[in-house]
């Protein structure tokens, strides 16, 4: 191989590897800022204020969490506005126990710092029996609320 032909390829090998530097910078590797982390704190103390509504019997706590727009799918149903959400969640507020419980494990927000995800396990009678996940969308400057909200059962397969 002539120098040429290896500086050639040596000069090749440098750009790409720059190139594939440069994407890992750009594609998730950013550090969550200030504000991010502030959001995110914010959003897991909103949503375990929601789930404890629940716990507290508190429907009236709980439908303050939804926001006017919030759609809530469960199972083939799917609920559209808050007013909707409510009456269909009302029936879980009947009786002095809590049918089920929610807490979150993992919450991620947008850079904006104004829309975040946040997802964790169900639990029924301490049993983990599902997942959820939650969209939440900051309204006023310290105000969340869940737009969108859907449940998974847990799957019995082995991984």
């Amino acid at each position: 191989m002539s120098h040429r032909h290896r500086s050639l390829i040596l000069c090749v090998t440098a750009g790409l590897l720059a190139a594939c530097s440069s994407l890992g910078q750009h594609r998730g590797a950013h550090s969550p800022s200030k504000g991010q982390t502030e959001a995110r704190e914010e959003v897991i103390a909103s949503e375990r204020a929601f789930a404890k509504t629940m716990a507290d019997r508190d429907f009236k706590g709980f439908t303050s969490f939804l926001a006017g727009e919030a759609i809530f799918f469960s199972g083939s149903a799917v609920e559209h506005g808050s007013a909707a959400i409510a009456a269909a969640w009302k029936p879980y507020f009947v009786g002095p126990t809590a049918p089920f419980s929610w807490v979150p494990d993992n919450v991620q927000v947008l850079p904006s710092g104004k829309l975040a995800l946040s997802t964790g396990p169900v639990f029924i009678q301490g049993k983990e029996v599902g997942r959820f996940n939650s969209i939440w969308r900051l309204e006023g400057t310290k105000s969340w609320r869940i737009v969108f909200d859907k449940g998974e059962a847990v799957c019995s397969a082995s991984p």
